[in-house]
């Protein structure tokens, strides 16, 4: 059985990016293992991590990142899917990014997590030896989307990877920032085409993260205006050859 590894910055990323891909591929018959970064509860946050949850009506009292963990599972099973697993490191706002503007900014000089990520990933890719990795660009320039590219890079695979472009950054700006533009402009562009079922079911598990809709969309309805903006399609930077098998879900534009 080929075996696909998508590895998510955060919790929402993979599918709301790659969502229908991620449940075309369960479709097909393939593993799918959907595996988030940043997702670490972190005790008593104060300042703009705090703030972080505050700011969509989450009292301190509540486990914020448990919450979301909550939501993850509920994604992914919409989709298809075996239960997602989660890393323990935490995110940008506990690692001394202080405000909105800093997450999307350079990396911090002293943000000395790609070693560790870079080890988690090598002993991911030797457990299980996937057939296709599933990333991100980068695209917007959030600091944990770069420090896990950069991670990736430094872990070596020997897979193909389709890298992704991070929605919903992808549809926010006409020209979104991509700080790593120069890394995946030589690789050739690769598309995926669902239909209603595929549609369905990234709705619906884009839906399962509540706590994020308000935030990232203006709620529900902006959230399905967002979807339709794509039209079934979702694009990424190829590097390697796919396997046969997967050419009959994703084709190379351009």
């Amino acid at each position: 059985m080929p075996t696909a590894l998508a590895l998510s910055p955060h919790l929402d990323d993979a599918a709301f990016s790659c969502g229908g891909l991620l449940h075309a591929l369960g479709a097909a018959g393939w593993d799918v293992a959907t595996v988030t970064v940043f997702t670490a509860s972190v005790a008593d946050p104060t300042g703009f991590a705090l703030a972080c949850q505050t700011d969509k009506g989450l009292g301190p009292e509540v486990d914020y990142m448990d919450l979301r963990r909550a939501e993850d599972t509920a994604a992914i099973r919409a989709l298809g899917l075996a239960r997602p697993r989660h890393l323990p490191f935490r995110e940008a706002p506990h690692r001394g990014y202080a405000s909105a503007p800093a997450l999307f900014q350079d990396v911090r000089a002293d943000d000395g997590i790609v070693p560790d990520l870079t080890g988690a990933f090598r002993a991911l890719l030797a457990e299980m030896t996937p057939t296709l990795i599933l990333a991100p660009q980068a695209i917007g320039g959030h600091v944990d989307h770069v420090q896990v590219v950069r991670a990736l890079d430094a872990a070596e695979p020997a897979a193909p990877i389709l890298w992704w472009r991070d929605f919903p950054y992808t549809v926010r700006d006409q020209t979104p920032k991509e700080p790593l533009r120069a890394r995946f402009a030589h690789l050739p562009e690769a598309e995926i085409r669902f239909g209603a079922e595929g549609r369905g079911a990234k709705a619906e598990a884009c839906a399962a993260y509540a706590t994020q809709l308000g935030f990232q969309f203006g709620g529900p309805e902006g959230l399905i205006r967002r979807l339709a903006q794509k039209d079934g399609r979702e694009r990424f930077r190829r590097q390697g050859a796919l396997p046969e098998s997967l050419r009959r879900l994703v084709a190379d534009v351009g």
